[in-house]
């Protein structure tokens, strides 16, 4: 029976130690993370990754630039991490944003237009320790250059030519002096302009409502002015008709090409033109011209009806009425 007990005794000694030991490892364990945990979280211990660099200020004020890969070590409250810088292509926006921007073009006209900087660093001393806050530095030169050109051009360039002003853009950024005599973009801040695309150059929607309306004006005031010339054509046909019979009829009448057209005829026959176009519209009535030579224009009378005063005529004594 004692035997039993002390066997009983020996195991439940086992565990409790075994406990023991167990949680003063989980002890040991948590204590080590929490000690590092603070430690990264202190960034006392960093990490440099591939094709990323990190800005190191120390005591002194000294700045460097780390960009060998792996973990490093600093100095606790003695050196501070600024920033972690990507070496990689990266790219920045026309007006800082992927949304279309306004822009004024040379004649005034305004247009919607989107473009893209693509860049990579290559000088972290130019980028990060001389260049305080570079990307707002940059994106404001990339601005102003990029509109510089493109508000300097015409619409229809805009519009139809953007491949050249694409590469005339490039080109401005990589070689361009931001001012007279002065750096580069790419050397101001040591950095490499590796593309640019223009994404889309494009007219507001109520300038392209206004310009469809100007068309359409444009093509009723051609057809408009077609259909004038076309008038004009054929009243200048009829009228050289009119001049070809007066003449035909001045011959017929014994006259020669020497003599002019007599006044009386020509009178006449002008009379019974429009004598003709008179009784065309009109109805219920009758027209006759009573015609003299050197006297007033002739006269047309309505016709004489029961129910209507009788007109007066001149007196016609001295006229003879048209055969």
């Amino acid at each position: 029976m004692s035997d039993q007990t002390s066997q009983v005794f020996l195991q439940r000694a086992k565990v409790i130690t075994m406990a023991r030991r167990t949680a003063f490892i989980l002890f040991i364990i948590a204590l080590v993370y929490s000690l590092a945990a603070v430690i990264y979280s202190t960034q006392v211990i960093y990490k440099v990754k591939l094709n990323y660099a990190v800005i190191l200020e120390q005591f002194g004020g000294k700045r460097q630039a780390i960009v060998d890969v792996g973990w490093h070590y600093r100095l606790p409250f003695f050196t501070k991490l600024e920033k972690e810088v990507p070496l990689m292509n990266q790219n920045m926006y026309l007006g800082g944003s992927s949304a279309p921007i306004k822009i004024i073009s040379q004649e005034n006209v305004a247009l919607w237009t989107s473009a893209l900087m693509t860049f990579k660093i290559k000088d972290l001393k130019k980028w990060g320790i001389e260049n305080l806050s570079p990307e707002i530095l940059l994106q404001g030169d990339f601005d102003g250059i990029a509109k510089d050109i493109l508000q300097g051009e015409e619409v229809n360039k805009l519009i139809s030519d953007r491949e050249t002003i694409k590469e005339e853009i490039f080109q401005a950024l990589k070689n361009r002096p931001i001012n007279k005599d002065g750096p580069t973009l790419e050397g101001k801040y040591g950095i490499e302009v590796v593309s640019f695309v223009l994404n889309e150059t494009r007219f507001g929607d109520k300038l392209v409502e206004a310009t469809e309306e100007k068309k359409r004006r444009q093509l009723i005031a051609e057809a408009e002015n077609y259909a004038a010339d076309q008038e004009s054509d054929r009243i200048r046909k009829l009228y050289r008709a009119y001049l070809d019979g007066i003449r035909s009829l001045h011959l017929a009448l014994g006259g020669t090409d020497a003599q002019g057209v007599n006044p009386a005829l020509f009178e006449f026959l002008s009379q019974q033109k429009w004598a003709t176009a008179y009784e065309k519209n009109q109805t219920d009535q009758k027209t006759f011209v009573l015609h003299g030579s050197n006297r007033p224009p002739a006269m047309t009378l309505p016709s004489f009806s029961g129910d209507q005063p009788a007109a007066s005529a001149p007196d016609a004594s001295d006229q003879k009425p048209t055969p």
